[in-house]
């Protein structure tokens, strides 16, 4: 049975996605499908961002995110803005699907991301060689760990942010950012691509 309680106000969030949200949550298939077009771009930058480039399942994924933001929608009680709760459910969709990958012992592809960049064909290639790099990197980084790196240094969040969206207290979300640049940047340090770059 739907939820029928009203959204509270939330300060910066539309009044027209708090009426999209409520016509979800009564289950007004219409009002799903228009989340999903008005969201699934959000969803999947931010899944290509903690999971990495290469990936062929992303589209699965993303199908994981939004089967999981329906089925929750109507326990949504509106304590946070749509876009940080939808956040929170990419996030745990993706960690979720790292933790699966680091139990196959999954290898990302060699493809690397797209790089648009004017410059020299030898300066393209040196930026997808740092970036197929960071991803290396990342990949050997524990999920959890993974997850605050990426929000924090490539996202630019803030401890307390990233706190609300892993649903982890402030100090462990500082005590996992420490270790996990520590780790990164001791690998980094390894690789060619960085080479005199870190220090």
């Amino acid at each position: 049975m739907a939820n029928t309680d009203k959204l509270p106000f939330i300060e910066g969030q539309a009044p027209e996605v708090t009426a999209l949200v409520e016509r979800c949550r009564r289950g007004d298939k219409e009002a799903l499908g228009e989340f999903y077009r008005a969201y699934r771009h959000d969803v999947a930058r931010n899944l290509h961002r903690v999971l990495g480039p290469g990936r062929g399942d992303l589209d699965d994924v993303l199908q994981e995110v939004f089967i999981e933001v329906f089925r929750s929608i109507g326990r949504f009680r509106g304590d946070s803005k749509v876009s940080t709760w939808l956040y929170r459910v990419c996030v745990n969709v993706a960690l979720q699907r790292l933790r699966k990958r680091r139990r196959l012992n999954e290898v990302t592809s060699d493809a690397g991301p797209e790089v648009r960049d004017d410059a020299t064909p030898q300066r393209t290639l040196e930026t997808r060689e740092r970036m197929a790099a960071v991803y290396r990197i990342l990949d050997e980084l524990a999920p959890k760990k993974r997850v605050v790196f990426i929000l924090h240094e490539i996202e630019g969040r803030e401890p307390k942010e990233i706190a609300g969206i892993v649903g982890a207290p402030v100090l462990t979300v500082r005590t996992r950012l420490h270790y996990a640049r520590k780790e990164f940047f001791a690998r980094a340090a390894k690789e060619q691509a960085f080479a005199g770059e870190v220090r």
